[in-house]
């Protein structure tokens, strides 16, 4: 029954504790490039479905409510016609001979499909008009012009 006076351990060879790796994870550096990474995407998200920039006419109108993503037609002011659809196309400028066989297309696909037609304010009216006379050759029933609210109800 000895005492050992020189802080040597018994049985390790006089060498003091091994390193012992930590068995934690700090998770607060995660959880915080996480939520940066969420805000980021929540301000960007808006921006990449702004779409063509058009000026609509105000109306007393309701929001329109609608379970299927719709076929967008856009006429600009200085007389451009876009075709906006995932399935199908890309965003793209035509002229009217060029978007009736696209239309086609898409008839074919969906014959119920909705067309919305954005028709800038400056935009002749006569060009907007043979867009929807377009759609409904095409097939495409259902077609709708779109406005901006101007606060009042009906």
């Amino acid at each position: 029954m000895g005492a050992s006076l020189s802080g040597k351990q018994p049985g390790r060879g006089g060498r003091r504790r091994t390193y012992r790796p930590l068995a934690e994870i700090n998770v607060t550096p995660f959880v915080d490039v996480m939520l940066v990474l969420l805000i980021v995407f929540m301000v960007a998200a808006p921006l990449l479905t702004a779409g063509i920039p058009v000026n609509l006419p105000k109306g007393a109108a309701q929001a329109l409510e609608t379970q299927e993503d719709p076929l967008w037609l856009t006429v600009t002011s200085d007389g451009r016609i876009s075709l906006k659809d995932k399935a199908v196309f890309d965003n793209d400028d035509y002229t009217l001979e060029e978007l009736q066989p696209r239309l086609i297309a898409v008839a074919e696909k969906t014959p119920d499909r909705k067309v919305l037609v954005r028709g800038d304010r400056k935009a002749q009216y006569a060009l907007i008009i043979d867009v929807l006379s377009e759609a409904r050759r095409a097939g495409l029933t259902e077609a709708k012009l779109v406005i901006e609210s101007d606060g009042r109800s009906r």
